[in-house]
């Protein structure tokens, strides 16, 4: 694995190293700021590490933060796309490895959470602690949530092919009830950057598929000897994702914790989402 510098810079007062990692088949670009334990962001949708961007500025004084883009996505680059969840879980853990010996903290939400706890399945030695916030673990839902979670995911699929990436994203978004006006009061409305659309067609053609096919090892999963923290958001309980945290949580026999916000709380609410991933941490 190869480390390429490529900026230090100053964010919020705080250093901040952007890098790229080379892995089997990929770039990925990487930054670190802030001081105290390791505490590695996934974000997630086709949402690059800027997403995180707020998120981390607000946890920078407390953890070591590591945030990044995921194979194929804005800053990285790939010519191989992952077509299963064990690919991001990998490159992931080749991640952590350049950086630290020592397990790490994980958040991820959404896609993310998903990858964070097949990270935990396949490299537990890697992590300590990880708070999944609402993974869509669709294999968990009963019957007919399942059916209606697998049912819009493949509507987002088809309106992409038929419609585009741009039709296809605001139809997601609706299915998931994202609210842009449920945000802290200094969080200001994003436009979409210049890779808004070229990141959705990699979520929606090959990420989506794989969150459709993927089935957690709830078994591995509770033999892990890292600490695993379901969570989900206080305005998302009639989204099926919402759902799916309280299913895995109940299959892990651990409490679901309530986070600011909705499925993209991490965005809109960042202050309040630190606050609360400090807290689970430190409990």
């Amino acid at each position: 694995m190869a480390v390429q510098s490529l900026s230090d810079e100053k964010i919020g007062g705080r250093p901040m190293r952007e890098s790229m990692l080379e892995v089997p088949g990929a770039r990925l670009r990487y930054a670190v700021r802030g001081e105290g334990p390791l505490l590695l962001l996934i974000a997630g949708g086709h949402h690059g590490a800027d997403a995180n961007e707020p998120l981390a500025r607000h946890l920078a004084d407390r953890y070591t933060v590591l945030t990044y883009d995921r194979r194929g996505l804005s800053g990285s680059s790939t010519d191989a796309p992952a077509t299963t969840l064990a690919t991001h879980a990998d490159d992931v853990s080749r991640l952590l490895s350049a950086l630290t010996p020592e397990p790490a903290l994980v958040h991820g939400t959404s896609l993310g959470a998903l990858i964070s706890l097949e990270l935990t399945v396949g490299h537990p030695e890697q992590v300590a602690a990880v708070v999944a916030h609402e993974p869509p673990v669709t294999h968990l839902l009963p019957e007919p949530e399942r059916a209606v979670a697998l049912g819009q995911l493949l509507g987002v699929e088809d309106t992409f092919r038929t419609e585009g990436p741009a039709s296809a994203m605001r139809g997601f978004a609706a299915d998931l009830d994202i609210d842009p006006d449920d945000r802290e009061p200094d969080v200001p409305v994003r436009a979409p950057g210049p890779d808004h659309l070229r990141n959705a067609e990699v979520l929606l053609t090959h990420d989506m598929p794989a969150i459709r096919a993927h089935v957690l090892d709830v078994a591995a999963l509770k033999e892990s000897p890292a600490r695993v923290v379901t969570a989900a958001g206080e305005k998302s309980g009639h989204v099926w994702p919402h759902t799916c945290a309280a299913m895995l949580a109940g299959e892990l026999g651990t409490r679901l914790e309530i986070f600011p916000g909705g499925h993209n709380g991490y965005v809109f609410r960042p202050r309040g989402t630190a606050e609360r991933i400090h807290a689970v941490l430190g409990s």
